[in-house]
């Protein structure tokens, strides 16, 4: 089995025992590329260790959501440890799962800490070690309060994360202070990881773009800065193929009262989809307001009588949902995810499974100025300017092409 490590893998299986250099540190920090090999690394080590070390003892298992967790960590941990010789009996209801070897036997607990209301569900709890998955996305509160109640003699944590911006909390007080902290800090790339071929690596090079693919393909920590579509241009506008011969139509839509409202008409074609035409209005420039219901009209227009297989609407619109809901029209509740809907609209456009009309002139001009916002600390985020046509067409994408193809799906999920 040893052989089927890299040496930076290895030293993430081997930091915690006897012989290892390493054995020294309370805590271990893996950071780095998307698809390095950390995290199965850490897993295993983290499971082996928990059983070589102790028995009859709880453990917690960490990740921005239990179902994050299952799929990045769980659901290949666990067949590996039955190959090993381990009994692994998980009890979903409970987030449970129990491993056993011979007369040792402890419990891992999963937990997932998406926002600040998480660091409740692990009060109460002692721990003999945890391993949060994905640690850069989890609020400080949650953090925070798992490793307090690692309270048990001899105690470990375990961190794993891709890179966030040079101001994120847990870079400062974990990465830049892993020796103070009596942590091991190593970083990955995707040369790390032995079962990674060639031509995926190349891939995610291909499919991530600026401060992404400095993060998830260099693995490094930096500052989200200048445009948000920095490889867009308007000549990769193109001229959409007639609406009959596209197979589905949608609907996505900011709404805006105060601000503009955009809506873009989609059209799939040959597994492509297609900004066919827009409607953008902006009260301030016009001078007045508009109610829902000239909204609804104004959206019907838009469609043109196609049958329409979604219309995705922003979902604190609510007034305007239930509206459309009334209409008898198949509304749907967009995916508003900020970092992940651009994430995923930039890897879309990039690969060419969603394209921009040349008549969709306000989303043609939003794309040359949508920047991020350089003031913002401790997170990522746009400025709320010009982004109206932006916050359309990337609801659309996370929550309608995201899965336009197999070979992008299996790109955007692995975070």
């Amino acid at each position: 089995m040893v052989e089927q490590f890299s040496p930076k893998q290895r030293r993430v299986l081997t930091w915690w025992c006897d012989s290892s250099a390493d054995r020294g540190h309370e805590a271990i920090i893996c950071d780095g590329a998307v698809r390095s090999g950390k995290t199965y690394a850490m897993g295993l080590s983290f499971v082996l260790w928990a059983m070589c070390r102790f028995s009859g003892e709880r453990f917690a298992l960490c990740g921005k959501t239990i179902l994050s967790l299952r799929r990045n960590v769980a659901d290949t941990l666990l067949p590996q440890l039955r190959k090993l010789g381990f009994a692994c009996r998980e009890k979903r209801s409970e987030n449970r799962i129990t491993v056993s070897l011979g007369e040792r036997k402890n419990e891992f607990f999963l937990f997932g800490g998406k926002d600040e209301g998480a660091s409740a569900l692990i009060q109460g709890i002692t721990l003999t070690g945890a391993m949060l998955d994905e640690v850069a996305l989890m609020p400080r509160s949650f953090v925070e309060q798992t490793a307090a109640r690692c309270s048990v003699r001899g105690s470990r944590l375990w961190f794993s994360c891709n890179p966030e911006g040079p101001d994120h909390w847990f870079y400062r007080e974990w990465v830049c202070r892993a020796a103070e902290r009596r942590a091991l800090y190593l970083h990955f790339t995707m040369a790390d990881n032995p079962g990674l071929a060639p031509e995926i690596r190349r891939r995610y090079e291909r499919m991530y773009t600026g401060v992404f693919r400095r993060r998830f393909v260099l693995g490094e920590w930096v500052a989200a800065q200048g445009l948000v579509y920095d490889f867009f241009r308007e000549e990769m506008a193109v001229d959409p193929p007639p609406e009959e011969t596209c197979r589905r139509f949608v609907i996505s839509c900011d709404y805006g009262t105060a601000n503009p409202a955009s809506f873009g008409l989609w059209g799939e074609c040959k597994g492509i989809w297609y900004r066919l035409r827009e409607y953008y209005f902006d009260s301030r420039r016009e001078g007045r307001q508009k109610t829902d219901s000239e909204y609804a009209a104004d959206l019907l227009a838009l469609a043109g009588g196609l049958p329409l297989e979604a219309v995705v609407v922003d979902p604190s619109a609510a007034s305007f949902l239930e509206l459309l809901r009334r209409e008898g029209l198949p509304v749907r509740k967009a995916d508003n995810d900020v970092l992940r809907g651009i994430r995923i609209t930039a890897e879309l456009l990039k690969a060419g499974h969603i394209r921009i009309g040349k008549s969709c002139r306000d989303a043609l001009r939003e794309f040359s100025v949508y920047c991020w916002d350089e003031k913002a600390r401790d997170r990522d985020a746009p400025l709320k300017v010009n982004d109206h046509a932006m916050d359309d067409i990337r609801y659309f994408a996370a929550t309608i092409a995201a899965g336009a193809g197999e070979a992008f799906a299996s790109v955007w999920v692995e975070r």
